[in-house]
């Protein structure tokens, strides 16, 4: 992982007990991290010269690239398929940046905007002018569930696997993308907007970075890859985010691996202009350009990595009724207000949510990206046609559209969530229900 280089102020401690353990972290994940670069980098050239001659013989391959915030207005003509303007392109010397323009929904992502950002990034990847690529600006607060919400109502269910089958391949190409990926995650960013940055090679946290996956607290399941990449985080800190949907701000991000720089967003300005001269695909140059401007920061007093401890010893469980178990015992025992919190969560979100989500985290962390992307394709085709509940759309009734904030879960308790209706949400719809389809054999998904 790549840090800043600004210096801590002299004399100045900040969380000592926390030191040496985020130093030691710090220096071992950024060793890894600058190895795993260089290992998949020249993975992916060789994967580039098999694209590249299957491309002769009349074949395209899938990618993506996706860079953050405006450098200067760039007019694509060749790809203008005019969806209201949902997806802005900008760029400057090597690279190209799309801007996900839906304000008035926080960005959230439809399928219209994930074929035009496919049709953009294999365009940008094949391109050898471009080195890189981003996302950004508000950023992303996921997918559209009130589009998701109405389609189920009125039967569509067809437009709902669109949704998921393009958004997922969109998500797969920022992780098997072969030119540097760069995000600055400037705002909100959650669901399928931390799928569309976080499998990419450099994430920007900043001082207004709010990530989450908050699918339980609408009756659904982190996906988005969310099992990939939760399921890699330190302990079982990807548990504990997946079952509560508890925000992380950027400095948690930093500390957790889920970002790779932080620096303040009063800085974007100058990190932006230094990425506008680059000139190159080298993602050296680019960890460099980034590491001029990060900050070394540390999680504040009331992050939960501070309680990390606690974490693993609660939701390291085998089930959730034995995560809820241990948090009332130390609940009660310690008279710690984070325990109180924490369960007075798990107990307002769905419980079917609960127990899918933590079987999800627990085979994502043995799978890699395609794989669980393909499984997240299965469960969420399950989410939306209510053969399993009809959680989903309660959820996204209660507190999205109508607002009452009083879900009627169904079952309405963990006790009575069985077994064998965790199973179904993981099978396919139908023995005939084909499923998720990824260019694996071009793309070679990262473990």
């Amino acid at each position: 992982m790549s840090y800043g280089r600004n210096k801590e102020k002299k004399g100045k401690k900040i969380f000592p007990e926390l030191e040496n353990w985020v130093y030691v972290t710090r220096r071992v994940h950024r060793f890894y991290t600058r190895q795993w670069l260089q290992v998949e980098f020249r993975k992916k050239k060789m994967q580039r010269f098999k694209a590249a001659s299957l491309v002769r013989n009349g074949l395209h391959s899938c990618r993506l690239l996706s860079h953050c915030r405006g450098l200067c207005s760039l007019p694509d003509h060749a790809l203008n398929d005019d969806l209201d303007h949902q997806v802005l392109v900008e760029g400057k010397a090597w690279s190209r940046t799309a801007i996900l323009n839906r304000p008035s929904a926080l960005n959230a992502l439809t399928t219209a905007m994930g074929a035009r950002l496919q049709k953009l990034y294999k365009s940008w990847e094949d391109n050898p002018d471009i080195g890189f690529i981003g996302s950004g600006k508000a950023f992303c607060a996921g997918g559209d569930v009130v589009y998701l919400y109405h389609m189920i109502n009125k039967g569509k269910i067809e437009e709902c696997k669109q949704f998921f089958s393009t958004l997922y391949a969109f998500m797969y190409m920022v992780g098997t993308c072969l030119k540097p990926h760069v995000a600055i995650l400037n705002g909100i960013t959650m669901g399928g907007g931390a799928g569309v940055s976080i499998p990419g090679t450099f994430r920007i946290a900043t001082d207004k970075t709010v990530f989450a996956t908050p699918e339980t607290i609408i009756g659904f399941h982190p996906d988005a890859g969310a099992s990939f990449y939760l399921s890699h985080l330190p302990g079982h800190l990807g548990e504990f985010v997946a079952l509560t949907g508890e925000r992380l701000n950027g400095l948690d991000m930093i500390a957790s691996g889920l970002a790779t720089h932080y620096l303040h967003s009063s800085r974007l300005p100058l990190i932006e202009e230094e990425l506008g001269k680059i000139v190159t695909d080298d993602p050296s140059v680019i960890e460099a350009s980034l590491d001029k401007y990060g900050e070394l920061v540390y999680p504040d007093e009331t992050s939960v990595l501070h309680r990390i401890e606690l974490v693993d010893k609660c939701f390291s469980h085998d089930t959730v009724e034995e995560i809820i178990d241990a948090l009332e015992c130390e609940a009660g025992r310690t008279n710690d207000a984070w325990c109180t919190s924490t369960l007075k969560r798990l107990k307002e979100v769905s419980p079917l949510s609960l127990k899918v989500a933590l079987r999800s985290i627990r085979e994502g962390r043995f799978q890699t990206l395609d794989q669980c992307l393909v499984r997240e394709y299965r469960m969420s085709l399950q989410g939306v046609t209510k053969q399993v509940s009809n959680d989903f759309c309660e959820g996204v009734r209660a507190r999205v559209v109508e607002k009452d904030f009083a879900p009627k879960w169904d079952p309405p308790s963990v006790e009575k969530v069985s077994n064998d209706m965790v199973d179904q949400y993981f099978s396919p719809l139908s023995e005939f229900e084909p499923d998720l389809e990824l260019p694996t054999e071009l793309r070679e998904a990262f473990t």
